[in-house]
């Protein structure tokens, strides 16, 4: 039996996107749909989002490092006097205000790693190694024992996200590595490829003899409706939003910045009120 396998990952709240590359996905007469994580934040999409997951009945969904992040929040796991935990907190107040009960118990629930049995292939599902959602370990520049780590076990392809790339290489073995990059953050390093921030995905498909085919797409999409989207949500930080859509840069990690958007907009006292409250 022939499988068409879509590989979605790294949506990080950007629905116009998703929506785009799963409207792109049906045209290509997709069989399946494999989710790697990080579904949420910091865009605006929330519900949405996990019924657009529902709609095309995803079969495999991991969990990635920003599901994890909203759950740390959740368990008050943060440092008050953190830029970055602020951002990500307020983030995730945005989410628990808007998202349903059944989301976030969603959420609460997913594994990190999942082994996929497709005709006689054994594939790992991971969003970045099997057992960490986080960290550098596979940027596409990494030492190649770090890519053998995803081979522990004997697989025979292993597909995982994290970096916003995409990427196809193989182990020290020759088994497969995929990458499908991101949906709603795509990022280049190098500036004549930065400027392509069209929303990644990747098809994989499986016959009877084994892999028939990887291909990688990049679907366009409506940045400004994305904006708008966030405006009229009221999402918090929403013109490090507006930039990264615009430019590919995150800004989780840019202290100085976020502490003066948290002091100019009381982000740390909605923050502790929203503690409060749980």
């Amino acid at each position: 039996m022939k499988h068409k396998i879509a590989l979605l990952a790294d949506v990080h709240g950007n629905a116009t996107a998703l929506k785009a590359v799963i409207e792109d996905s049906i045209q290509e007469g997709v069989t399946d749909y494999w989710f790697l994580g990080d579904l949420i934040m910091p865009g605006p999409g929330a519900n949405e989002l996990f019924e657009m997951l529902d709609s095309i009945k995803v079969s495999a969904y991991v969990k990635g490092n920003w599901e994890d992040s909203f759950l740390d929040v959740l368990n008050k796991n943060i440092d008050l006097d953190n830029a970055t935990d602020i951002y990500v907190s307020r983030l995730v107040q945005y989410q628990c205000e808007n998202l349903d009960k059944n989301h976030i118990n969603l959420i609460k629930n997913l594994p990190l790693h999942l082994t996929k049995q497709v005709n006689n292939l054994s594939i790992s599902v991971s969003h970045n190694l099997q057992n960490k959602n986080y960290g550098g370990d596979l940027w596409p520049t990494s030492d190649q024992k770090n890519f053998d780590e995803l081979f522990k076990h004997d697989y025979d392809v292993a597909i995982y996200a994290h970096t916003h790339h995409q990427l196809l290489r193989y182990s020290s073995n020759d088994q497969l590595i995929i990458n499908p990059g991101s949906i709603g953050q795509p990022f280049y390093i190098w500036g004549k490829l930065r400027s392509d921030l069209r929303a990644q995905y990747a098809i994989l498909e499986i016959d009877e003899t084994g892999v028939a085919e990887v291909r990688f797409k990049k679907i366009s999409y409506d940045v400004k409706e994305e904006v708008n989207n966030a405006i009229n949500s009221n999402l918090p930080f929403v013109d490090l939003y507006r930039k990264t859509l615009k430019t590919g840069k995150t800004y989780s990690h840019e202290i100085e910045l976020l502490q003066n958007l948290t002091n100019k907009f009381n982000y740390k006292d909605e923050v502790i009120n929203f503690f409060k409250k749980k």
